[in-house]
């Protein structure tokens, strides 16, 4: 089968042939219709030989949808033909966290070897894929795989994000959000779908801040060393009660902090390599700082709920399997507008 890998340090990721994996005990093996494509990617393929946590080489993809091709020995849940998506922080399935769905968090993970799929583990931008357990699948419900594909990542992480800020979302409230791609166009919407807050979007581009706007920002702003000035002539000075960092970098995660009001949740979803500046004097009195990431699987089940009712839409560009390093050259570029998802069999 093709698949996409990234082979050795430094090197642009490849479309190369691989054996078709067989399932094992318990795994599921799918025939992939969709795979989105993310900065994460780019962030793992940047980084020096002495700082992989996994062998090389590396099929590429940790948001992926399919169809369900052969169950393993003990498989259970689903049957040959089931359209579902992949929920991708995989766990041990046991520790406290695990118990709770929130695989996320697993706390043996790194103890026990197991890594995302796409992320350690073989991804979904190939013709098939190994799920190591059903509980990793949800039922896609008649949703669109090219569309629902980028809710398992770009959904489900803002999602997870906002929730716990959303007590501070009342009528009247304002909610940053920096970064309006892949992960960030979602997070608009689902603001304007979950709260009454008023959203100011801040990018570097044009493009990107028409995108926020067609998807319900009530302002955007460009992301500069003004921009945490205009946000606060925007709220009378106060600051925003929730601010959304999906970049990262050491400048927006300055912009993040400035723009904060007092008891504002600051929350620093992209790993650009950004740290926040925290102390009496530096962020707003009771601002807090946090660093989530990805989801619960019962959080990607709700994203999902969301997107069956029409109140988030993912606005996609899509590549054939044999283009997919081209998709990874115009993100890093800037120039895709929403998320770039691969079909791999399409």
């Amino acid at each position: 089968m093709k698949a996409v890998q990234y082979r050795s340090v430094g090197a642009a990721p490849e479309v190369v042939t691989v054996p078709r994996p067989e399932p094992g005990p318990g795994q599921v093996l799918l025939k992939v219709t969709a795979a989105g494509v993310c900065h994460s990617d780019i962030a793992v393929m940047s980084w020096p030989a002495d700082a992989l946590t996994f062998p090389l080489p590396l099929t590429l993809g940790h948001e992926g949808a399919g169809t369900v091709a052969a169950l393993g020995d003990g498989a259970t849940g689903f049957e040959v033909g089931d359209s579902v998506a992949v929920y991708g922080p995989w766990g041990c399935g046991a520790c406290l966290m695990c118990a709770q769905g929130k695989e996320n968090y697993c706390s043996r993970a790194a103890e026990l070897g197991i890594l995302p799929p796409g992320l350690g583990a073989p991804g979904a931008i190939a013709e098939y894929m190994i799920v190591d357990s059903t509980r990793h699948l949800v039922p896609l419900g008649g949703l669109d795989p090219v569309t629902a594909v980028p809710l398992t990542d770009a959904g489900l992480t803002p999602y997870h994000a906002i929730k716990t800020s959303l007590p501070k979302l009342t009528p009247g409230s304002t909610a940053v959000v920096i970064g309006t791609g892949g992960l960030g166009h979602v997070a608009i919407q689902l603001l304007r779908a979950l709260t009454p807050a008023r959203v100011i979007a801040l990018d570097v581009t044009d493009g990107k801040l028409r995108l926020a706007h067609q998807v319900g920002a009530h302002e955007t702003v460009l992301s500069d060393e003004h921009a945490a000035t205009k946000v606060r002539g925007l709220t009378g000075g106060l600051g925003a009660q929730a601010v959304f960092d999906f970049v990262g970098a050491p400048p927006t995660v300055a912009t993040a902090t400035a723009c904060a009001a007092v008891e504002a949740d600051v929350t620093i979803v992209g790993i650009g390599g950004g740290a926040a500046a925290v102390g009496f004097g530096t962020t707003p009195y009771d601002a807090a700082v946090r660093a989530p990431y990805w989801g619960s699987r019962a959080e990607l089940i709700e994203v999902l709920d969301l997107a069956r009712s029409g109140a988030i839409d993912v606005h996609v560009e899509t590549y054939a399997l044999e283009d997919a390093p081209k998709a990874y050259e115009h993100l890093h570029e800037g120039r895709i507008n929403g998320r770039a998802v691969i079909l791999p069999n399409g």
